[in-house]
């Protein structure tokens, strides 16, 4: 087991967390265009040259915030917790979260690595 915390507080600013979970008895962000609202996330941020940046996007199960409404995005270690998200719903979501061209994101210091 390696420990990579100290290589991550300094790689990333930020993971946007995108809910896709399915599930029967209640109301579920797959449901509601989960898949399509992390793909707006992911195409968002390459449109931009900044999908191999600081900020990495993560597929998650619940969030805890259901809605039939749309999906759930969570921006951590900001603290920050949306629901109801749609893909439409997503540029003015990431340009309020990192500038609208991705300019509050440090793309430079976060290359993969050549191994």
């Amino acid at each position: 087991m390696k420990d990579r915390t100290a290589d991550h507080r300094e790689r990333l600013d930020a993971h946007v967390l995108v809910c896709t979970n399915s599930r029967e008895e209640y109301d579920c962000c797959a449901d509601a265009g989960g898949e399509e609202t992390l793909a707006a996330v992911k195409d968002w941020l390459r449109e931009r040259d900044a999908f191999w940046s600081s900020v990495s996007v993560v597929e998650t199960g619940c969030l805890g915030l259901c809605s039939e409404g749309g999906a759930a995005i969570a921006i951590q270690p900001r603290d920050e917790w949306y629901s109801d998200v749609q893909p439409e719903d997503v540029p003015a979501l990431l340009e309020s979260a990192f500038g609208p061209e991705a300019d509050r994101v440090d793309t430079a210091a976060s290359q993969p690595a050549d191994d």
